[in-house]
């Protein structure tokens, strides 16, 4: 918390930049104080994400799933391609849960624990 002088001495408003932000003292337009308190309350809704081996339906194949992700459909789109990347696989995303064709469980983990989630493996090992 910025002390009381610091909070008296803010600047709230430029003749050359216009109305500035009381947060971050950055001219309004470029003020990145709402897209930070969103990201920051997207981590903190974001549980452990669930890593699983499913066969079931696929004819003895093994498909490596992850749910419980929660974020933007164009993250979950970024994150998908680069899982199949890594993995050299196929894959698809389906109602907001990552499935990669294959037992990839160690690649994946390693992967989504890399980009900051914190990763629980469900199932058999």
């Amino acid at each position: 918390m910025a002390s009381l002088s610091d909070q008296l001495s803010r600047l709230v408003y430029s003749t050359e930049q216009g109305r500035m932000c009381p947060d971050c003292g950055q001219p309004q337009n470029q003020c990145r104080c709402e897209e930070n308190r969103r990201e920051h309350a997207l981590s903190q809704a974001q549980g452990p994400v669930r890593l699983s081996l499913e066969t079931k339906g696929r004819k003895g194949k093994g498909v490596t799933v992850v749910s419980g992700l929660v974020m933007p459909q164009e993250q979950l789109k970024a994150l998908v391609k680069e899982l199949k990347n890594a993995c050299g696989a196929g894959g698809t995303l389906k109602e907001g849960t990552l499935e990669i064709q294959g037992d990839h469980r160690a690649v994946v983990q390693a992967r989504l624990e890399h980009n900051g989630l914190t990763v629980k493996r469900v199932g058999r090992p």
